[in-house]
């Protein structure tokens, strides 16, 4: 199964190689609710894309990435692992504005730590524009999991490259 999604991860960034527009690269910070509030202090993410423009409004595109949700090892309690999973996930996002977005990640997150399965991967998001190439976004991320649900509220910044188109 871990080869799979190894051999998965590498031909999406193959074919972030030969993208015309846009890659994304962005971190995130995050605080969990609901079932893992008790188990993990704070995450945090890495976020790796490309978005092609469909329109001058909409945009389509793949995200992946690594979320690390850290235990709560402080109180003494038994030590915990580390939360971790590695979302793939097709993406879009709708302009209303020049500076202002929303849209959502949607797909699936496979679990890096033992015992960890993974599950149905969402993340709505809205964004602001600074300049031309970097975004603040506000988002929340779930995770169906059997039994549980990965719920966090993110706060995150995104850069996007440029990739002009090769000349022949």
């Amino acid at each position: 199964m871990k080869c799979k999604i190894l051999v998965l991860t590498a031909l999406i960034f193959g074919s972030l190689t030969y993208a015309q527009e846009g890659i994304k690269i962005g971190i995130q910070g995050s605080f969990p609710f609901n079932d893992f509030k008790d188990a993990v202090v704070l995450s945090a993410a890495v976020d790796v894309g490309y978005m092609h423009a469909l329109g001058e409004v909409v945009d389509a595109g793949v995200m992946t990435g690594f979320i690390n949700g850290f235990p709560d090892n402080f109180d003494g309690g038994p030590d915990l692992p580390n939360i971790q999973f590695l979302p793939l996930a097709g993406s879009f996002r709708i302009w209303p504005s020049n500076s202002f977005s929303f849209g959502g990640d949607a797909g699936y997150a496979v679990g890096i730590n033992d015992g960890n399965d993974g599950g149905l991967y969402y993340r709505p998001v809205i964004g602001y524009l600074f300049g031309t190439n970097t975004e603040v976004n506000l988002s929340y991320t779930g995770i169906q999991l059997d039994g549980a649900t990965w719920s966090t509220v993110n706060v995150g910044i995104m850069h996007t490259i440029q990739v002009r188109p090769r000349r022949l």
